[in-house]
């Protein structure tokens, strides 16, 4: 649960936290947890896949905000950041529970 709600951090670290949090606790811990190794890989695969995607949507509506469309993506980027909360919220509820979670459209980049 720990590691799923340690990317809220990102709130206040401009968004360095989301990544930092997870790994952290995913470093400290997987030796001797299995499910926090599981959990945390999740937290963390998830957190680098909404950074990267904030940064190639914000990168583009920048690009694009001189030709006067770019706010469409800057909402996009908004939309992600509620889709990152919620979605981060659901799944400490679910690892409170006991329950393997796993976000949908993750690159599950560590295994």
């Amino acid at each position: 649960m720990f590691a799923h709600l340690s990317a809220l951090l990102g709130l206040f670290t401009g968004g360095v936290g989301c990544v930092i949090g997870p790994l952290v606790i995913w470093l400290i811990k997987k030796e001797t947890m299995p499910f926090v190794d599981d959990q945390g890989k999740e937290a963390l695969n998830f957190n680098i896949t909404v950074a990267a995607s904030a940064l190639i949507l914000t990168v583009v509506g920048t690009i694009l905000l001189v030709i006067l469309v770019g706010f469409l993506f800057y909402f996009a980027v908004f939309l992600l950041g509620i889709y990152w909360l919620v979605m981060t919220v659901i799944a400490a509820i679910k690892a409170n529970e006991g329950v393997a979670y796993r976000y949908p459209f993750t690159l599950r980049l560590i295994k």
